[in-house]
């Protein structure tokens, strides 16, 4: 299974329109790979994304995902504040490949009802699942899909992600400072640079 998470870090309203609008490239290239993206997890932001965790399957997925990863460039004047003379709004991509059957064992699951719309499929299978990573604690419940196997993937991904934010925000001072430093020095390599409102890559 391939994650890709694109991330505006601390950037302002304009990385976040910037991601929202790489979503809609990303969304595009997918399907002309024949390649399915499912979003897991997103948080939100007034005019886009701040971040947005991506699930990609099929033959180029990989690839796909790889095309997205490190740092990219919008170079675009800010369509919020007109008079705001930079023009270079940053958004990072990292890509996870998920090892499924590693994280089978260290995940304990329990199917439940599903609750909320769905009419009577919903009201009569335990399709929801509950995931419990047994080792941290970090739990889940996923009740998206309509099959219990379709929300077992997503609780895994979602506990990988959880997994990987926890050891970030464990990491000492140092390792902290040493991680904003590359990505500050990767901010000024894009591996990808969109220009204009029409977001034409260059």
């Amino acid at each position: 299974m391939m994650l890709l998470q694109l991330s505006v870090g601390t950037g302002p309203e304009e990385c976040c329109k910037a991601l929202a609008l790489s979503l809609n490239v990303l969304e595009r290239e997918c399907k002309a790979l024949n390649v399915s993206l499912t979003i897991l997890d997103q948080q939100a932001s007034k005019q886009g994304y701040k971040s947005l965790l991506l699930q990609l399957s099929g033959d180029m997925a990989q690839q796909e995902s790889l095309n997205w990863s490190g740092a990219m460039l919008w170079k675009c004047q800010s369509p919020f504040r007109p008079a705001h003379k930079r023009k270079n709004w940053f958004f990072s991509g990292k890509v996870y490949e998920v090892n499924e059957r590693e994280m089978d064992t260290a995940i304990q699951y329990q199917a439940c009802r599903s609750s909320g719309a769905g009419g009577q499929h919903v009201n009569t299978t335990d399709s929801a699942i509950r995931a419990t990573h047994i080792e941290s604690g970090i739990s889940v419940r996923i009740e998206t899909e309509r099959s219990q196997h379709a929300n077992k993937r997503l609780a895994r991904a979602l506990i990988f992600q959880k997994l990987e934010q926890q050891t970030q925000e464990n990491m000492s001072q140092q390792e902290k400072q040493r991680w904003l430093q590359h990505i500050q020095f990767e901010r000024g390599n894009p591996i990808r640079v969109f220009e204009g409102t029409n977001f034409r890559e260059t």
